[in-house]
């Protein structure tokens, strides 16, 4: 009883403050430039003038009206408020005889049913609520702008392969591998002494030099590729200055974040927290990166990053052609990054017991879908895209790796580290991912899987693409990872750029190391040993991470039609 008293008032308080936020097409609350934020809650008399101030449109004007419900929450008013009286009807509810009286406008006489609703807010009988849910709120829920195409105009790669988006992939297509014995520090402890090590890295050019000593490796290969894919996309120093920074983002996540700077900071505390870096706490946050590229370039759209362990990557780019998609942005630089070898992260991850140790042969030791693989093995470095709004890209001449079409996010609900047996949050992803981009099965031909080398999980993905893709004669398989090893939260930037790479020059990359397929597997589906020839029609990249997250982004070459 006490929930439903409450109801009518609580709905014409969140129209009201609905009222208060302007929207970029239709605004109708402008305070004049010379008052300040102060002196509007000075003299109430003063505060009415200001405030009535609005556009020569009435405030019961419908798009207005639809655009403050979206902006505040992303769904339209039910049907029940479009039968009432509106914005009248809501506001005598509150305020009674005197509607609108508190925003200084005339007094509006009130009808017999906004009467009723009054005495009935005010005696407790329940009414009907303009956020009550109805099925007909989704029917009237606007679609995405699906005109806005969304296109990959330049890319920025920090591997164990490779620093040039160019070499990166060449190296791949040649089969080598990046995996060798950890020097960063002494392993010789631990029962896994292998990884994607960077060996040689400069930020020369890319990073400011008091930045480069201070910041964490993964906000450092961040910042480089992120960079790289602006040269990249042929984003010049002119040119960004005349680029409208505030329809320009950056979405680049990180799974663990700043590790090393953290570590540091606990070895430091145990002398004194005198001794710790003022930089420790902000240089550790996984937002940090995206941020600090952010600031560097001045853009002023969306900055954020998500962390969504080993999925994190797919994650970044699908929100990024979202807010491109949405009409928010025109540019984004999307991706993510990871550096997390280091002894808490060798160790970590070998408490965890899914780490390869064939310690004596290290480029053999990343062998997805092969029988004697025995685990994955830890890598770094950091992968951007450069996603852009199709006509601007135009507009600027911007050379188009390749099209974005969508993708898709589930989660298994299953376990920690384990993925679901049956693979049923992988197919659920694939399946709304398709159905999310509007492209047909037989569509796809070529997939960049996850496949990160571990017994359950290749097998269980393999499974799940047969389940959506099996009947195409055309489909072909690779893993990326059996020649960088797992780049964690920069896995799926990595091996989406791998990806468009494969679209642009028409070849995909071989598997190595898979020399004793697993049962059941088709050497007709998976890669090879060498590289192949492939004319792709639509790609599909998977990503997942602990905690069950699952991730399909699509691609295909750019048609302009």
């Amino acid at each position: 009883m006490v929930a439903s008293s409450v109801a009518s008032p609580l709905c014409t308080w969140l129209v009201a403050a609905c009222m208060s936020v302007s929207s970029e097409k239709d605004q109708f609350w402008k305070p004049a430039s010379n008052f300040q934020s102060s002196k509007l809650m000075g003299r109430s008399g003063r505060r009415r003038k200001a405030i009535t101030k609005c556009n020569s449109g009435s405030l019961m004007n419908g798009s207005v009206m639809n655009s403050s419900w979206h902006t505040c929450f992303g769904f339209e008013p039910c049907e029940e408020y479009y039968k009432s009286e509106g914005l009248s009807a809501s506001f005598s509810s509150l305020f009674a005889e005197n509607a609108f009286s508190v925003f200084g406008f005339k007094q509006v006489p009130l009808n017999r049913r906004q009467r009723r609703m009054s005495s009935a807010a005010h005696s407790g009988k329940p009414v009907a609520v303009a956020v009550q849910p109805a099925m007909e709120a989704t029917a009237k829920k606007k679609p995405l702008m699906r005109n806005r195409r969304v296109v990959v105009t330049g890319v920025g790669v920090v591997s164990p392969i490779g620093h040039d988006p160019d070499m990166f992939y060449n190296n791949l297509l040649e089969g080598i591998s990046g995996i060798s014995q950890i020097e960063a520090f002494d392993c010789s402890e631990f029962p896994s002494r292998i990884a994607g090590e960077i060996k040689e890295f400069s930020t020369n050019g890319w990073v400011a030099p008091k930045l480069s000593k201070r910041a964490d490796k993964f906000m450092l290969y961040m910042l480089t590729a992120g960079k790289k894919a602006l040269a990249d996309g042929g984003i010049t120093e002119d040119l960004l200055q005349e680029l409208d920074k505030a329809r320009c983002g950056v979405l680049i996540g990180s799974a663990l974040g700043g590790m090393k700077v953290f570590y540091d900071g606990i070895e430091a505390l145990q002398v004194s927290y005198k001794k710790l870096n003022p930089f420790c706490v902000p240089f550790s946050t996984s937002n940090m990166g995206a941020a600090m590229l952010a600031i560097d370039l001045g853009w002023m759209g969306p900055s954020y990053s998500i962390s969504t362990a080993c999925a994190t990557s797919n994650f970044c780019i699908l929100s990024a052609a979202n807010h491109i998609i949405r009409g928010e942005t025109d540019m984004m630089l999307c991706g993510g990054s990871d550096s997390a070898i280091i002894p808490i992260g060798l160790g970590g991850f070998t408490a965890c017991g899914v780490l390869s140790q064939r310690n004596s042969d290290p480029t053999r030791a990343s062998r997805p879908w092969d029988m004697d693989r025995d685990g994955f093995v830890i890598g770094e470095g950091s992968g951007v895209l450069l996603l852009e709004e199709l006509e601007h890209a135009k507009k600027r001449k911007a050379k188009i790796y390749a099209e974005f079409l969508g993708g898709s996010f589930t989660s298994d609900a299953y376990h920690m580290i384990e993925p679901h047996p049956e693979g049923s949050g992988v197919v659920l992803c694939i399946e709304k991912a398709l159905a999310q981009s509007g492209v047909k099965r037989e569509d796809v031909n070529y997939i960049n899987a996850h496949a990160a080398s571990t017994p359950a999980g290749d097998l269980n993905e393999y499974q799940a693409i047969l389940h959506c893709f099996g009947k195409n004669p055309e489909l072909k398989i690779n893993s990326t990872k059996s020649m960088t090893g797992h780049l964690l939260g920069a896995a799926g930037a990595v091996e989406a750029i791998a990806t468009v790479k494969a679209i642009h020059t028409g070849w995909i990359h071989p598997n190595i190391n898979l020399e004793n397929p697993d049962n059941g597997l088709d050497m007709n589906v998976l890669v090879g040993s060498k590289k192949e020839r492939l004319d792709i029609k639509v790609a599909l990249s998977n990503s997942f991470g602990f905690g069950g997250h699952n991730s399909s982004i699509l691609f295909a070459p750019y048609k302009n039609v």
